[in-house]
């Protein structure tokens, strides 16, 4: 058998194969991917360069066998390790003394459990072991809310943004009723690479006495350093008194392997209805603060590697490299007749790009970019091209820019229109 790429395709062999035709069949599935060493995926990966690459290699090859879920009893090193990560991200997300933390598998695991806790702890709170409750967000707020809220049994309520697609204290206050247990913020969204009205989200929770969630999956580990850099960047984290927790990856703009994010608590008793704990087994007591039991230690050690080998300096310079290239893009489709990128923009490495003019089209300009061999994400609301930038886009900068200018020409002349793609990730 054939795959629709012409390779071969396999079931388990009776014997095993020979490892040189297994691994140049490994790069040559390989082959079918984006390139995305060279700057042609908008998101997904988060290279940097071959040194960082190589070290990340390094770091998570050692720890490849140990499992996570043995931290602190079989494995003190790990312990060790995460110490050494929750103190980093206490300083760079200003989290009190009091704080608690968690490493989780990712940005859809750090939101899960934010849900959970919060929604345990009102169980508790409140007396009510199968309490229903409603979480209240803007519609930019990352979808894997509304995934962990189907496991939880949690209502999720949307509100409207504002002019600059930013959620706010006064939409959020308006959906609030006396099951409201959460409201979600994020820093930056996804969608438009802006913040959310953040400090005043922070003030109603303290007025209301709610507890608030900052979604910094993405910016988490970007937004310190491009803030020291002098970019615009909000006020997002601890310092705002009413954020009770916030997530952060480390595998995007950490530079950790995947998967690694973190979730931290203002209060570490907080943190407390986390756990999942049973007895009801012979082996004795089971006790996880993640969604998963074992899990790769290779996350870990990666995450610390990257942290001690990068270090502030490192982490600045990156994010000069991956904002530098995000300007430079910006500069340069506004400068393309027929396009423009979607304002507000400059608060972070997101933003999209629409057309201007009835001839041409942007999904068709998406559509001739993906045939050439750069992957476009695609926008609903507006109808745009999104595109997140990392520093690995920087020396590809003048490239891009080359292409997508042969792109908008050949759609003008060709009257081409194009395909919104619901699918998105």
């Amino acid at each position: 058998m054939t795959s629709d790429k012409g390779l071969p395709s396999h079931s388990l062999p009776d014997e095993g194969r020979p490892w040189i035709d297994v691994m140049g069949e490994l790069k040559a599935l390989k082959s079918q991917d984006y390139d995305w060493r060279h700057g042609r995926l908008p998101t997904y990966t988060y290279f940097y360069n071959d040194d960082v690459l190589e070290k990340q290699t390094q770091a998570y090859s050692e720890y490849i066998v140990e499992n996570a879920l043995g931290e602190g009893v079989a494995f003190k090193s790990l312990s060790t390790m995460l110490a050494d990560i929750y103190e980093a991200g206490k300083d760079l997300f200003h989290a009190p003394e009091t704080y608690g933390a968690t490493f989780t598998g990712g940005g859809s695991e750090s939101l899960f459990l934010a849900a959970k806790t919060c929604r345990d702890f009102h169980r508790s709170l409140r007396g009510e072991p199968l309490g229903h409750y409603n979480i209240v967000a803007g519609q930019s707020a990352h979808p894997t809310l509304d995934k962990a809220a189907h496991y939880l049994d949690i209502e999720v309520r949307r509100t409207p943004l504002d002019t600059e697609y930013r959620t706010t204290a006064e939409g959020l206050a308006s959906a609030i009723d006396d099951r409201t247990i959460m409201l979600f913020g994020s820093a930056p969204c996804y969608p438009y690479g802006v913040f959310d009205r953040l400090a005043d989200i922070s003030d109603l929770a303290k007025e209301r006495d709610i507890w608030f969630h900052v979604d910094g999956c993405w910016g988490g580990f970007i937004s310190p350093f491009a803030e020291k850099l002098g970019y615009p960047i909000p006020p997002w984290d601890m310092r705002l008194p009413g954020v009770t927790s916030l997530s952060a990856d480390l595998h995007k703009f950490g530079y950790a392997v995947k998967g690694a994010s973190l979730i931290f608590y203002r209060d570490k008793k907080l943190q407390e209805h986390e756990f999942f704990e049973s007895d009801r087994w012979a082996r004795g007591t089971y006790r996880t603060s993640t969604v998963t039991g074992s899990r790769s230690a290779g996350a870990i050690s990666s995450a610390w590697a990257m942290m001690q080998y990068l270090g502030r300096k490192g982490y600045l310079d990156a994010t000069q490299a991956t904002m530098s290239a995000t300007m430079q893009l910006i500069s340069g489709i506004n400068a393309i007749s027929g396009l423009k990128v979607v304002e507000p923009y400059g608060e972070s490495n997101l933003f999209n790009f629409m057309a201007t003019d009835e001839s041409v089209d942007v999904m068709a300009i998406a559509d001739v970019l993906d045939e050439k061999g750069w992957m476009r994400g695609r926008m609903r609301e507006p109808i745009s091209i999104h595109q997140g930038v990392t520093a690995a886009h920087l020396p590809y900068v003048e490239e891009y820019l080359q292409i997508l200018r042969e792109a908008v020409d050949s759609v003008r002349e060709s009257g081409r229109a194009g395909q919104y793609n619901e699918r998105t990730y």
